[in-house]
């Protein structure tokens, strides 16, 4: 049974001014305020930093009592084991989940932080913790993003000793539940072509450890968590969650103490893990970023699609809106050429695409999966002009030029492994792991760095590339940095080198546009996705397994980002499904086209025109517009998902219907987000006649919709009159 929280979710408008941080100097805690938040941590008698509370709006500083330090229990359980520590150093008498483990030089361990000073500017709160006896400090630094509802931490080690130290464990800090039993856990798991599967599971005693040790951020765990009171629902409940910004190796640890204490961990992954810090260096964790949901799950997902919207994707809510896309791989494979391009091209065009993406098989020695990747120059044979003459005739279609590319890889039959075999990964003389024929770049190196800079840039350069698709097909292996002290720094320094590739093309290229994609979703994180308009979510564009992937993957994700393709059928199994449903499926995110269109027929092509015109009426809605998930694919056979402008002024509803027995007819359903007083013109996409209801109707009532037999599909209208 739940223990309840003694202090109160009130809420106020704020009217703290330029800051959302208070600081009380008598009582020594920080209250950090957004609009639907409060977070508080503050200094107990010994030094130690605690967190004091985190939930739903405060308006009264006061209400927060001091820290207090805990008390001991027994010789087997001193204080510093039930208090919430907000960022614990590995010493002293502490045995939970550590937020920094270091050793140094001359052999010692021990690690215990006390609070030293603290900065408040604007919305950014730093916090210096120092060592009880060594010049070692850590820097939490906090910033306030109010109208969204989320708080960010990092913290920053720093050597300020004679001696250097390796740090062992650095994680960006820690999130803590009101003290009680009963939480459940959210989070996704997966694999390819399977990716972003939600698991809801009780959280008991004990510690769980989401994370990976591939190098990319993986399909199989993705480091976002959700905590609930264990009962939350769509749109009731409180729910706390989390994502960390980072590309590479990450963990998170979930633990439930013997004390009915829930904290959540998360930053670098301790495996193999070892940073060396001389005196005067320094080490900064991934941002680790947590908010309140007081409106179930479908609250945390619009606030975090809001901040990604906002606050993460490059340009903002002044980015455009994604375009709609084609891909060439299912037509041609590597088999492409200039007329073969400029033939899909006009298809494509003529169907209202917006950008034109060539994939694999235009350079090097490429006519497989074999050869050439590392070898970034243009086929002669395939483009014996270049690459120009396509992109320019592509342009004059009206569509955007872009490029598929798999920078990080090489193939042992390419030119560039043969010139230079030590860039790729490698453990001194052991083996060399291929992975679909192909070796990692050790892109820790600053040369590879360069090189691979060198050949993006000179493509943006060259071409008039719009978007490079930026692929990644496999893990890392024998992961060996031959002549360097920490040879364990490669899984840091190659996220940080992907991460200054990314951003110098960008700085000089501005309007270029890149795609996260790592064999589906495999490098999908609030790290990339502050350096890629959008991700491809998952290599299997099948639309009835695709309906689970994008629930679980919107679980954090903004539709905007979710880049997802009408394919020709069947693909992946041996399920066909409507090329309507396909569509619908497709146009709740970044819609592009994959099918090959030579074989389309005219009926195929007219229903698809028609179906890109709607999609461009609604993208404003669908991509940046709040999502309410309706009817879940995880039960029943009846999904439903409904988006609703920022202005309140346009809502679509898509609805699926995966199979029918006795010719029954669907329920209504019951929509949300929408105006109770106002009312709306409803029309059945494709269809002309339009009816009228309000919202309150819509709501408490619901619509009917017309659907019969296996994976039929629709999709309504609503415009707020």
């Amino acid at each position: 049974m739940r223990l309840s929280c003694l202090l109160p979710f009130l809420f106020t408008p704020l009217l703290f001014g330029q800051s959302h941080i208070e600081y009380s100097a008598a009582k020594k805690i920080w209250l950090l305020h957004t609009e639907s938040s409060a977070y508080a941590v503050g200094v107990n008698p010994r030094g130690e930093l605690e967190n004091l509370y985190w939930g739903g709006p405060l308006w009264r500083q006061d209400d927060v009592p001091a820290a207090t330090g805990g008390r001991e229990l027994s010789s087997f359980d001193p204080p510093q084991s039930v208090i919430n520590e907000e960022f614990e150093g590995w010493g002293g008498t502490r045995y939970l989940e550590p937020a920094v483990k270091i050793t140094r030089a001359d052999g010692g361990r021990d690690l215990v932080l006390h609070y030293a000073s603290h900065t408040i500017q604007g919305d950014d709160l730093k916090i210096v913790l120092k060592d009880l006896k060594d010049d070692l400090f850590v820097t939490l630094n906090y910033h306030v993003y109010a109208a969204e509802g989320i708080i960010r931490k990092t913290a920053l080690i720093e050597n300020k000793t004679r001696q250097a130290i390796s740090v062992e464990s650095l994680q960006s800090g820690a999130w803590y539940m009101p003290h009680g039993e009963g939480y459940r856990l959210s989070y996704v798991t997966g694999r390819w072509a399977a990716e972003s599967q939600l698991t809801r599971e009780p959280i008991h005693t004990g510690t769980k450890i989401l994370e990976n040790r591939k190098g990319h951020t993986s399909h199989n765990f993705n480091p976002w968590f959700a905590v609930d009171e264990g009962s939350a629902s769509e749109e009731n409940g409180r729910v706390w969650f989390g994502a960390l910004g980072w590309s590479g190796n990450w963990r998170i640890a979930v633990e439930q103490t013997p004390y009915a204490q829930v904290r959540v961990t998360g930053g670098l992954n301790t495996f193999d893990f070892a940073a060396p810090l001389k005196p005067g260096e320094s080490l900064e964790s991934p941002p680790f970023y947590g908010g309140f949901s007081a409106e179930g799950f479908g609250g945390m997902s619009r606030r975090m699609h809001r901040f990604e919207l906002t606050d993460i994707l490059p340009h903002g809510l002044e980015a455009r809106l994604r375009p709609v896309l084609y891909n060439s791989w299912e037509a041609t494979t590597f088999a492409v050429d200039e007329p073969g391009q400029r033939a899909l091209a006009e298809k494509a065009a003529k169907l209202g695409v917006e950008l034109f993406v060539m994939d694999d098989g235009w350079f090097g020695k490429r006519n497989n999966d074999h050869a050439g990747l590392g070898d970034w120059t243009v086929n002669p044979q395939k483009f014996p002009n270049g690459l120009e003459p396509l992109a320019n005739y592509v342009k004059s279609l009206g569509m955007d030029f872009g490029l598929w590319v798999e920078p990080e890889m090489v193939n042992p039959d390419s030119d560039l492994y043969r010139a230079h075999p030590d860039w790729a990964m490698h453990s001194g003389d052991r083996p060399r792991s291929e992975l679909r024929n192909q070796l990692v770049l050790n892109l820790a190196r600053g040369d590879v760095r360069e090189y691979i800079f060198g050949v993006l840039d000179k493509l943006a350069t060259q071409y008039p590339i719009r978007y490079f698709k930026w692929d990644m097909n496999r893990p890392f292996a024998e992961p060996g940095w031959e002549n360097v002290a920490e040879p364990k720094e490669l899984w840091l320094q190659y996220v940080k080198n992907v991460y200054e590739i990314i951003d110098r093309l960008r700085a000089k290229h501005p309007n270029l546009e890149i795609e996260s994609c790592s064999g589906g979703g495999g490098r999908i994180d609030l790290g990339i996705l502050r350096r890629v308009e959008e991700v491809w979510t998952s290599d299997n564009t099948e639309a009835f397994d695709r309906l689970g992937i994008q629930y679980g993957f919107s679980q954090m994700n903004a539709p905007k980002i979710m880049s997802a393709w009408v394919t020709d059928v069947p693909n992946m199994n041996d399920r066909s499904t409507p090329l309507k449903y396909r569509f619908l499926v497709a146009m709740q995110g970044a819609l592009g086209v994959g099918a090959n269109l030579n074989k389309w027929t005219p009926a195929d092509d007219k229903l698809a025109t028609d179906m890109i015109a709607a999609y461009k009426r609604i993208r404003a809605t669908v991509q940046e517009g709040n999502l309410y998930r309706l009817l879940s694919p995880q039960s029943g056979e009846l999904t439903a998902n409904q988006y609703v402008s920022q202005d309140g002024k346009q809502a679509v509803l898509f609805a699926f219907l995966h199979s029918q027995q006795y010719r029954q007819t669907p329920p209504p359903i019951r929509l949300a987000g929408l105006d109770a007083k106002a009312i709306y013109r409803v029309q059945v996409l494709g269809l002309l006649g339009t009816q009228q209801f309000s919202g309150a109707y819509l709501m408490q009532n619901g619509v009917s919709v017309r659907l019969a037999g296996d994976y039929d599909s629709t999709a309504l209208i609503l415009e707020r009159l």
